[in-house]
């Protein structure tokens, strides 16, 4: 699903924020990156967007190197992948259902359609009773829900979360976290940044740390 071939990445042409990174992640898998403040996690996460392209080395999606993309393929690309946020980015002057309904809005998906998959996506974290809610009434775990909703209301079969339990007290980041398992076992693949090592040690998916820009340790599930 995702190789990283020899991957460097420099900003201002001095700092190295990836260096020679090489892993695979196969279709269906999930997988945790972690590492120090700075370690690379979201540089990696933006080469996978192709928000960033990569200094040296291909970054392979799906079996397509992705820096070859035209830049008129790379909006639909992008539509491929469900993205949670740490802060939520939701858009608080919208309904909980038109937050989720954004990506379907953007796409063209005729109303009816999108209103079946946005409630969908609700009932699927917990929140199909709040869909007229504004999110300034909701909780922060209840807005970590909703961005999941957004993230996976276009079925992606990648879904990307950059420390999506950082803001959150145990209980909802293991809340959060059995969301994304359940996504996993319907054959989404996710790669999920985040520093909580006790929470990752209990879960026991495959890890990957970085240290400042490499990859020092790929320590799979026993």
């Amino acid at each position: 699903m995702i190789a990283f071939e020899h991957v460097g990445k420099r900003y201002g042409g001095r700092f190295e924020a990836l260096a020679n990174i090489d892993f695979g992640v196969a279709r269906g898998e999930m997988v945790f990156f972690t590492g120090h403040s700075g370690a690379g996690k979201s540089s990696l996460l933006r080469l996978i967007m192709r928000l960033e392209q990569p200094s040296r080395g291909r970054v392979m999606v799906a079996g397509h190197d992705i820096a070859r993309l035209h830049a008129s393929q790379v909006p639909f690309y992008r539509r491929q992948i469900g993205v949670v946020f740490q802060d939520h980015q939701l858009l608080f002057d919208r309904s909980v259902f038109h937050n989720v309904a954004l990506p379907l809005e953007i796409q063209g998906v005729e109303p009816r359609e999108s209103a079946r998959r946005v409630r969908a996506a609700l009932d699927k974290v917990g929140l199909l009773h709040r869909e007229k809610a504004l999110p300034i009434e909701l909780s922060g775990g209840e807005q970590q829900r909703i961005g999941i909703a957004r993230a996976v209301v276009n079925k992606p079969a990648l879904l990307l979360a950059d420390e999506p339990t950082g803001n959150l007290d145990p209980q909802l980041s293991a809340d959060i976290m059995a969301l994304f398992e359940d996504f996993n076992r319907i054959g989404t693949t996710l790669m999920i940044a985040s520093h909580d090592l006790a929470l990752i040690a209990r879960l026991r998916h495959r890890t990957l740390r970085l240290r400042d820009g490499r990859l020092v340790a790929d320590e799979r599930a026993t």
